[in-house]
């Protein structure tokens, strides 16, 4: 399965059947501030919910169209990363990450991406990465130009949450950007 250690203390490992009352957990301590974001997390009251989610990404996985993993330091779960999905003809993919709240301001996704973008750069030949965020989500935006990663417009009101629409930005980065900026 899907796992490696981006250094000391931190690594990424792929979800599996059995972390699903970890992850609940995890979802559930964090939920009113990944509410702010996400509409998915009020979809999940209890574990049980989680098990036909984490069959679906195993299934992604398998189908080597992409991956949900934890995002772990000293072995805590404090968030997640993923891709969305490959498109192996145009070798491109877009990479979704959240983080618990008390995990935030410390560079946990910034390394973490780093780290899975020379995997996707180097291992996995692919040439293009995207990252969406929302407009207002200033501390998930960050990331992306910290890295490098370009930023390539706005889809206004791209995303309906609850009770109102957020506008999306969206960046990416290049291969041969991701190894000359090293």
């Amino acid at each position: 399965m899907f796992s490696f250690k981006v250094d000391e203390e931190l690594s990424i490992e792929l979800f599996q059947q059995h972390h699903k009352e970890e992850l609940f957990s995890f979802i559930d301590e964090n939920r009113i501030h990944l509410r702010k974001w996400l509409s998915w997390v009020d979809k999940r009251e209890k574990a049980d919910d989680l098990d036909p989610v984490i069959r679906v990404w195993l299934q992604k996985y398998a189908d080597n169209n992409g991956f949900d993993a934890g995002v772990r330091v000293n072995g805590q779960l404090v968030g997640m990363i993923g891709l969305h999905q490959i498109d192996w003809k145009n070798r491109t993919t877009s990479v979704g990450y959240l983080l618990g709240e008390e995990a935030q301001g410390k560079g946990v996704i910034t390394r973490a991406l780093s780290s899975l973008n020379d995997y996707l750069f180097d291992q996995m030949d692919l040439n293009r990465v995207e990252i969406q965020c929302a407009a207002s989500n200033h501390k998930s935006m960050a990331v992306p130009e910290r890295l490098g990663f370009m930023k390539e417009g706005m889809v206004r009101q791209g995303q309906w949450l609850y009770d109102h629409f957020e506008d999306i930005v969206t960046y990416s980065i290049l291969k041969e950007e991701w190894l000359n900026r090293k």
